[in-house]
């Protein structure tokens, strides 16, 4: 008996999924899949197999060792691995985990034809899921709200940077834990938003990505140039919670992949250390919908916002310091948060205001109405930014919380400050109950660990600012 059929992990429309991505790997001539697993910082990882073994593979998995769980952002083992192995006691020893292919995630990638693609679940040997996966985590957080009878939909707004690559650094002396990043020149230069003619100057590269990301399937909207040099954003359709976190996870890496293969080097880091650039963010658009599908956020009676809404909305405010360990999890995101920058930097709301943190959109009796949140950075992890929100949202309705008046000066209204480091965030999410009960206390320790030990390699760092400032007076 196989694994996934031993423990139950496929229901009839998943084994028929299964048995259609087998055909379509024949009738097309697949001869490499590429079985990828979303890590805790959302990016993914994994093996490839041949075609030949792709039947095992779907009932199986393959192992991967339990040590990615461990890693921080420079692939660094922030854990001692052997002995007591971890966090959980089937890590001892470094010890396998499997990654479970979903067969309903299948694509054949458009830049490598030869190439099937499957988004997997992590779990242990004994059939239990790993709850340190971020992905299983989302899963949690959807039926908690389902057993409320809450769905959540999710709409994807997300700005990165286009580089031409000038100099991959392939050295041996760039190899490193991280290695020396890419040289790179500006596409535009810039503070023409919205132009055409800087749209038409980043064309080839647009278009290139544009049919990749079409061929994916993903619900593209639109694609724009934003504020900054070499800046654009991609907008998607709302979805399902789950799926719209799938297709952000697979956005990204396709985006990146493309640009490589084309001479180019994309990044989702907020704030590059290059001249003149702006901050990127990820706004994420966010309703409740009961079980009929009808998006519980609709006001009535001349109100933009239902008492859900409002509620879910209080939480939102109430846990936004806690929430940025989710929605901004690296050090240079918390560079983004400056007054007066079209960023958030306090626990606010507005209808239609770019300047709060959460941005109330829709008219009243409007089914598209939706809670924007500004405050994520395109470098979180989706899984862990959508789950964060659900949870504190639900914790708002659950507690009635009220949001409060909206602000129509966000920059000056009295509020909670988000936090200014990621340090400052850890200590939120470490104090914050309501995230302990919601993801568990075991993954909120162990989150904290991941993080705090990066936070601890760049504190030992001497950076070029402190050689300039005091190397020479003192």
């Amino acid at each position: 008996m196989s694994f996934v059929e031993a423990h139950g992990l496929h229901d009839a429309a998943a084994r028929e999924a299964a048995a259609h991505v087998l055909r379509r790997i024949e009738e097309e001539g697949v001869g490499v899949i590429r079985l990828s697993w979303a890590d805790q910082h959302g990016i993914l990882r994994g093996k490839s197999v041949v075609a030949a073994d792709a039947a095992r593979a779907l009932r199986d998995g393959i192992a991967m060792t339990s040590t990615m769980l461990l890693k921080d952002t420079s692939h660094r083992t922030s854990w001692p691995v052997f002995g007591a192995g971890g966090p959980m006691q089937e890590m001892q020893g470094a010890a396998d985990f499997l990654v479970i292919p979903d067969p309903t995630t299948f694509r054949v990638l458009p830049w490598a034809p030869h190439t099937g693609w499957l988004l997997c679940d992590a779990y242990f040997k004994h059939g239990g899921p790993v709850p340190l996966c971020s992905r299983q985590q989302l899963r949690r957080a959807l039926a908690k709200a389902e057993g409320q009878g809450f769905s959540l939909v999710t709409g994807i707004e997300m700005e990165f940077h286009l580089f031409r690559l000038l100099d991959p650094k392939m050295a041996p002396e760039d190899a490193g834990q991280p290695g020396t990043p890419p040289e790179v020149a500006l596409l535009t230069q810039g503070y023409n938003y919205l132009t055409e003619s800087r749209y038409d100057a980043l064309d080839p590269i647009l278009e290139t990505l544009r049919h990749a990301v079409e061929g994916l399937d993903l619900p593209l909207r639109s694609m724009e140039i934003e504020y900054g040099p070499s800046q654009v954003e991609f907008t998607f359709d709302a979805r399902p919670a789950l799926e719209s976190a799938d297709n952000a996870i697979l956005f990204r890496s396709a985006v990146k992949q493309v640009a490589r293969r084309h001479g180019y080097h994309a990044s989702f880091m907020c704030r590059p250390r290059i001249p003149n650039v702006m901050s990127s963010g990820w706004h994420l658009h966010q309703s409740l919908c009961n079980g009929e599908g009808r998006n519980l956020f609709v006001g009535e009676a001349g109100e933009l916002l239902s008492g859900t809404a409002l509620h879910y909305l209080g939480g939102l405010l109430h846990h936004a310091r806690a929430a940025a360990a989710f929605s901004t999890p690296t050090i240079n995101g918390y560079r983004r948060f400056r007054p007066l920058s079209l960023a958030p930097d306090r626990a606010v709301w507005g209808v239609d205001n770019r300047g709060v943190m959460v941005r109330a959109l829709g008219q009243p009796g409007d089914r598209a109405t939706r809670l924007e949140n500004r405050v994520g950075e395109p470098a979180a992890n989706p899984y862990l930014y959508a789950a964060s929100q659900l949870h504190f949202g639900l914790d708002g309705l659950a507690r009635r919380l009220e949001p409060g008046p909206a602000a129509d000066t966000p920059y000056e209204t009295a509020a909670d400050p988000l936090p200014r480091s990621l340090a400052e965030a850890l200590d939120a999410l470490d104090r914050n109950e309501t995230a302990r009960d919601a993801f568990g206390q075991g993954f909120i320790d162990w989150f904290l660990r991941l993080k705090r030990a990066e936070i601890a390699r760049f504190e030992a760092e001497v950076s070029e600012w402190e050689q300039r400032e005091y190397f020479e007076i003192f």
